[in-house]
């Protein structure tokens, strides 16, 4: 008997090359743009259309073999790339990679914090190291990383710019509250360091995606993936990787050159209104008739 094959998510290799773009071509010749989390998923994607539009890049992640294969890409696009396997999760081989990039390109422009990770569940079953986990990654790798690229810029008294990749946090993240707590913090670290370093003409942004469609699709439980196409947002649907993409390089171009320490929620309108369950809805929140236990306590 024939089975349908799997259903795939995101972008393919040679359709994330070829995306419409409202940015002109050339728009960051000569400049160096580091990602993190570049192996797959959005991180790729926003390094593909830096490489479209002439930058160099340097790469990060935990997935060696995914890293080369983002590069193979990339250099396709004629971008000088360079690859760095790490966690940054470990101050030091944050400090080793800027120091990499700036060692092999001679600067560093733009830094793209997109590197993070999840996993949906309630919290009352979170375990001690599963919220740090969540933790370490989301907050205080974003912060090794943000501290160890300003550091570069303020000794060498260049400007630079940073983009954090966050979420979607206005409304709570129910199914995926480590996350919300760690994202929520990268957003005011950014505004209050984007204050202090703003003598030192370096700009920190954020980009908030709300449901966004990638290839992590496929990780999510039948359940809680069925909640991302039926009422995630105003618009009833996900994004896709290139609107996170554009989104950065909008804030790290020249149409950025006035902004710092602002978040740009790409959501379809979901901080106002949508309800995508990562982990699936809870009976409670069914539509239809309310639960007995609720009935009890409203008499």
């Amino acid at each position: 008997m024939a089975h349908d094959a799997p259903r795939t998510y995101g972008f393919s290799d040679e359709e994330l090359a070829a995306l419409p773009t409202a940015f002109r071509d050339g728009l960051f010749a000569g400049q160096v743009v580091a990602v993190s989390g570049a192996g797959s998923g959005l991180g790729k994607a926003i390094a593909v259309l830096y490489a479209r539009l002439g930058a160099r890049l340097a790469i990060c992640g935990r997935d060696a073999g995914k890293l080369e294969r983002s590069a193979t890409l990339l250099r396709s696009l004629g971008a000088d790339t360079l690859t760095c396997p790490m966690t940054i999760r470990d101050p030091q081989q944050v400090a080793g990679f800027i120091d990499r990039v700036v060692a092999h390109f001679g600067r560093l422009d733009v830094l793209v914090n997109n590197a993070g990770g999840q996993f949906a569940g309630p919290a009352l079953e979170f375990s001690p190291r599963g919220w740090q986990a969540v933790i370490d990654t989301n907050l205080n790798g974003s912060w090794y990383m943000m501290q160890a690229a300003a550091r570069h810029w303020v000794a060498t008294g260049t400007p630079g710019r940073i983009v954090n990749i966050v979420s979607d946090i206005w409304r709570g993240r129910p199914g995926t509250a480590h996350s919300c707590a760690a994202r929520a913090g990268v957003v005011f670290l950014s505004k209050s360091v984007a204050v202090e370093w703003a003598p030192h003409r370096i700009q920190v942004n954020c980009v908030a995606p709300g449901v966004i469609e990638t290839t992590g699709f496929a990780h999510y439980t039948p359940e809680g993936l069925a909640s991302y196409y039926q009422q995630p947002n105003a618009m009833k649907r996900p994004g896709d990787a290139q609107d996170i993409a554009e989104a950065c390089v909008y804030l790290s171009g020249s149409s950025g050159k006035f902004i710092t320490g602002e978040v740009v929620t790409v959501d379809g309108g979901q901080q106002l209104w949508g309800e995508p369950w990562p982990a699936g809805r809870p009976d409670y929140f069914r539509m239809g008739e309310p639960p007995a236990a609720h009935l009890e306590t409203t008499r």
